[in-house]
């Protein structure tokens, strides 16, 4: 008996440890809760990354202020990939297996999304938000979970506003990759459904900086309306380039240009550029769910600093906290992803994300916008 209970007392520390360290791994502690994101904190795309992660942490504040989830405080570890998709990819191994994240969230685009999607479906652990709205993240994935409306969406919404107005020939910037490819793609098949074609088309590599050839292919056509496809800097550097050229088109963008980067890049000649975005304006107080966005981010930055990015990613943020919620008080991975599956018509607060087993698109939601005097949107 004196050998076998020091024994039984031996395997029950080990059992202990054992659980312990399963539920690290799982980025759950008794107190804490990890949560991981990759996004660009350097480099040209800096502010689009920074904005992202101003809106999860300022959720994250105030939940924790409020006492946690259920007990424990919401943890974020954003690692920056400098808009590299190979960084991305290493960045999301890193959350996963070393790290030890229960989730990630916020990811800047598809083209850094797609790369972490290897050792998320490997971990089975839920992949929130992801702040894009390309068709490769959008058809259904297990341990995928998009909060926003698509980019087809957004393309036809703008297609049809120009044309309503009487406007017929339009052209489009593109990166020459395969979400570019199918953006080009959403905004042929809503100018084939209204009898119309492309006037003029200008592919860029992502990092492209001399746009002289494709401003002039586009500008030489004429266009009503150029749809530009791209990131802030891209389509601040070619509105530029083509007003400076003698074009009087008006300019639209989808939301993947990061709305209030765009504006700060563009200026003075901003004014009148138009904006879809997926999220309601992050000025109209009306909606609770902007208020209560307002008052965290001016929390959380002692300024008032909103934009339409930090709404979408504080939006993703409330969702997924919901989630840790409804999962009780020992959350998991694959019970994360079941619990999602379970958010039926979820209202954040004016605004309504809608899962289920077979559907992980929470939202068909989108909005034009413009680009006013002094940066300002006008809606």
């Amino acid at each position: 008996m004196t050998f076998v209970r020091p024994v039984i007392t031996a395997l029950w520390t080990l059992a202990c440890l054992l659980s312990a360290a399963s539920a690290q791994a799982q980025g759950v502690t008794k107190t804490s809760i990890l949560i991981g994101q990759s996004s660009p904190f350097s480099g040209s795309n800096k502010e689009l990354g920074d904005d992202i992660r101003e809106g999860i942490q300022a959720y994250f504040k105030q939940a924790n202020a409020a006492g946690g989830i259920n007990g424990r405080t919401l943890e974020l570890v954003a690692l920056d990939d400098a808009n590299d998709a190979k960084r991305s990819g290493e960045n999301a191994r890193i959350l996963i297996e070393q790290r030890g994240v229960l989730a990630l969230i916020g990811y800047a685009s598809a083209t850094l999304s797609l790369p972490a999607l290897p050792f998320v479906e490997k971990s089975k652990l839920a992949f929130v938000g992801p702040f894009t709205g390309a068709e490769p993240m959008r058809t259904f994935r297990r341990n995928v979970f998009n909060i926003r409306a698509s980019y087809a969406d957004e393309l036809e919404k703008i297609v049809d506003f120009y044309t309503t107005t009487g406007m017929k020939k339009f052209s489009v910037i593109h990166y020459d990759d395969a979400v570019g490819k199918e953006n080009l793609a959403a905004v042929e098949t809503a100018l084939t459904r209204r009898g119309l074609k492309l006037a003029s088309i200008g592919t860029l590599k992502r990092n492209q900086t001399d746009l002289g050839a494709a401003v002039s292919e586009v500008v030489t056509a004429a266009p009503d309306v150029v749809i530009a496809t791209t990131l802030y800097k891209t389509t601040g550097d070619f509105i530029k380039s083509a007003k400076k050229a003698g074009s009087n088109a008006q300019f639209a963008s989808t939301s993947f240009v990061g709305a209030s980067a765009l504006a700060s890049e563009l200026g003075d000649q901003g004014t009148g550029v138009v904006v879809a975005q997926v999220v309601p304006p992050f000025a109209r107080t009306s909606v609770p769910i902007v208020r209560e966005y307002q008052a965290a981010i001016e929390k959380s930055l002692g300024k008032k600093d909103f934009s339409f990015t930090s709404l979408e990613s504080y939006i993703g943020a409330k969702v997924l906290g919901e989630a840790i919620r409804r999962s009780g008080a020992n959350p998991t991975r694959e019970g994360l992803m079941k619990t999602l599956d379970s958010m039926q018509n979820f209202n954040v607060g004016g605004y309504v994300v809608d899962f289920s087993p077979t559907n992980h698109n929470g939202s068909r939601f989108v909005e034009l916008t413009a680009i006013g005097k002094a940066g300002r949107f006008v809606h």
